[in-house]
């Protein structure tokens, strides 16, 4: 059984989010969450401790590389458009994914082909689902193009381009809890994903 909220994102907060899964009926064990709400997902999952889904979804920002565990601060009030006008500025990288995953006892088994949705088994049941078919476990950077000017146009920026408009503005490291500017870092992307996202851009 999947846990499924008709609640706008807005109301979604790191602090009600407990509540608002239990005020919906489910507790303890349930078969899937998924996470997408375009800012704070690192920040929910974290905090949920109401319900242990059997699987987690969680969306990812391909922007934020594959490199560090690396999120946007936790704001309750954070809208993406608003946050920065080309909408690549939310959430967290597949590194910090991975690392929270580890904590709340979660294998990673994969990422949608699109490259913004990240999947977890929990460490009970993940023997069912990892098996030797899925030795060559990898998480995918993002191709999908949705990235807007000023103006709130599309302008269909992509690959490592993105990250330049959004260089200069904050993220946390998860483990540490530093902060730091986006483009302060050495290096976000991996040599399997710029080679990704190098031959995606060629095609």
């Amino acid at each position: 059984m999947g846990a499924r909220s008709h609640c706008p994102a807005r109301f979604h907060h790191a602090e009600n989010i407990n509540d608002l899964i239990s005020s919906a009926g489910f507790g303890g064990d349930i078969g899937l969450l998924s996470i997408d709400i375009d800012g704070n997902d690192y920040w929910i999952w974290e905090a949920i401790v109401t319900v242990r889904p059997i699987i987690c979804i969680c969306e990812y920002n391909a922007v934020f590389g594959d490199v560090h565990p690396i999120c946007a601060p936790y704001d309750s009030s954070f809208d993406r458009t608003k946050a920065h006008h080309s909408n690549l500025y939310f959430g967290v990288s597949i590194a910090a994914l991975h690392w929270l995953a580890a904590r709340k006892g979660y294998r990673f088994v994969g990422t949608n082909s699109a490259g913004n949705n990240a999947f977890f088994v929990r460490e009970d049941y993940a023997k069912q689902f990892v098996d030797s078919s899925l030795l060559h476990i990898q998480a995918l950077p993002s191709f999908f193009r949705e990235s807007r000017d000023e103006l709130g146009q599309l302008n269909y920026i992509g690959g490592m381009e993105r990250l330049k408009h959004v260089s200069a503005l904050s993220v946390v490291n998860v483990e540490t809890g530093e902060a730091m500017r986006l483009g302060d870092l050495e290096s976000v992307y991996s040599k399997e994903w710029l080679e990704y996202m190098m031959g995606a851009a060629t095609d």
